[in-house]
């Protein structure tokens, strides 16, 4: 049986984690990447998509190498059949290689809030043990968090130094995530 990582977002903090035994939002890795339920997709991203235009109250707009505007649905497709990565509006994320699922992650405050207990990142080491590999994150010489690799659970878990809270996991095909 599956464990829903939604209705247990404390297998998250598991230094170990089969993932043969997780989904995201009822989707495995290894899946088919249609399986990722297309009325959560709000937006894509996949090498049909040469140019980008969105942002914070701004309609994503997609065009291709020579200029065309696509749509949304085209772009999902080619996403679903190669390469790319397919975002939902509950700040999951579906990483997809040859149209398979090989990675997700969660963001957003439903991870924020489940870890608020975690106030310090001495904390954040106590709950999720120590990582393989941590690398600090720095812009203009200030200490803006840290990425956190623990390779027994293909896992990364991003701690926000300035806001004292986990602002993101990643579990699977992500670069870092298998060690060195």
């Amino acid at each position: 049986m599956m464990i829903e990582i939604l209705d247990n977002l404390d297998i998250l903090s598991r230094p170990r984690l089969d993932l043969t035994t997780v989904e995201l939002g009822g989707v495995a890795l290894g899946a088919a990447a249609t399986s990722v339920p297309r009325r959560s997709i709000t937006e894509a991203q996949s090498s049909l998509v040469a140019r980008y235009r969105g942002g914070t109250d701004i309609d994503s707009e997609y065009f291709d190498s020579g200029g065309r505007q696509l749509t949304l649905d085209e772009v999902i497709d080619h996403t679903t059949r190669s390469d790319g990565f397919l975002y939902c509006a509950d700040q999951l994320t579906y990483k997809v290689s040859a149209g398979t699922v090989v990675g997700f992650a969660i963001r957003g405050p439903r991870l924020s809030s489940h870890f608020a207990h975690l106030t310090s990142y001495e904390e954040f080491l106590i709950a999720f043990g120590r990582p393989d590999r941590a690398q600090e994150n720095e812009a203009y010489g200030e200490l803006m968090g840290y990425d956190n690799y623990y390779w027994g659970a293909q896992k990364n878990v991003k701690w926000d130094a300035w806001d004292h809270r986990v602002t993101l996991i990643n579990l699977g095909g992500f670069g870092g995530n298998t060690g060195p």
